[in-house]
């Protein structure tokens, strides 16, 4: 299995993405900034990437820097996407449009765009995946989307995410700790290699107020196991290697099954939602989802 990411027809990622969030009807997302309704909640120091429709230019003769006006509701509801890039989200079958973490790729770009295009910030993270591909800090403005673009373009599937709770706590940690009531988490894995613990972590992110969606990837062939002939499959985590044919499909299938129930009843327990998509689904349908899930 090569590390690097097989696109399929998902590239190139920045055009694809604008393409994407365009496609998402207008007035779906919930802007951070609701018209008259905003309230004005102080200034604070620009940095790079903020929209400069925000600076306070008069603060420059008083104060002798640039600051930034914010609004509360700006504040609270940032975008903090999450995207597993463990090895075995680097899985393409036949049917598919890319591999689970290229297609994951594309639908956080777009994400992203929207996010931006609604004037909200945002961040992401990563489960897994290669040490060159670094988080994005919570940013607004253009150049938030490109720093995503960039982290997503250098990354790989790489990494067993069920070897130990650190990876998930990389990706989640700051969020659990950090993020602002109101703020939007989504997280993009295929749920099939993560710690026990995982859900209950993730889930405990609503208790700050946020809103979690939990988008498990998969493959149409892990979605319906389309295998008619004796196989030999492998695990791209762990090692673990079968044979099998047809007469396993209902045996996989129930225990897919009950594992998707186990995932959606500790989520929804704790305020979290579920949504499952299969990689051959359209992205601006999926992307479309994703945000009515979140408002």
């Amino acid at each position: 299995m090569r590390r690097a990411v097989d696109w399929g027809s998902l590239a190139p990622l920045r055009i694809r993405a604008r393409i994407v969030a365009e496609g998402v009807y207008a007035g779906a997302h919930r802007s951070a900034r609701k018209g008259a309704g905003v309230e004005f909640g102080g200034h604070r120091a620009y940095t790079p990437g903020d929209d400069l429709r925000h600076l306070d230019v008069r603060s420059l003769l008083r104060h002798d820097h640039l600051l930034v006006r914010q609004f509360e509701t700006e504040t609270d509801r940032a975008l903090r996407l999450v995207v597993d890039a463990s090895a075995s989200m680097g899985y393409r079958g036949s049917r598919a449009l890319g591999a689970k973490l290229a297609w994951a790729a594309l639908v956080a770009a777009a994400l992203a765009r929207v996010a931006i295009k609604s004037g909200d910030p945002l961040g992401m993270s990563f489960i897994g995946g290669s040490k060159d591909a670094r988080a994005v800090p919570v940013r607004g403005g253009r150049e938030a989307f490109e720093r995503v673009v960039d982290a997503l373009e250098a990354q790989s599937a790489e990494g067993e995410a069920g070897s130990s709770l650190a990876m998930l706590d990389d990706a989640i940690g700051s969020i659990a700790r950090s993020a602002r009531r109101g703020s939007v988490v989504v997280i993009l894995s295929d749920l099939l290699d993560l710690p026990a613990e995982a859900a209950a972590r993730i889930g405990a992110i609503c208790t700050r107020g946020c809103v979690v969606v939990v988008v498990q990837t998969l493959d149409p062939d892990e979605a319906d196991f389309p295998f008619k002939e004796t196989v030999r499959l492998k695990s791209l985590e762990g090692g673990v290697t079968v044979e099998t044919d047809e007469a396993a499909r209902e045996r996989y299938l129930a225990a897919l099954a009950a594992e998707q129930d186990a995932w959606r009843q500790a989520l929804v327990r704790r305020g979290a939602k579920l949504l499952t998509m299969t990689t051959d689904r359209d992205p601006v349908s999926a992307v479309r989802a994703i945000v009515e899930a979140a408002l």
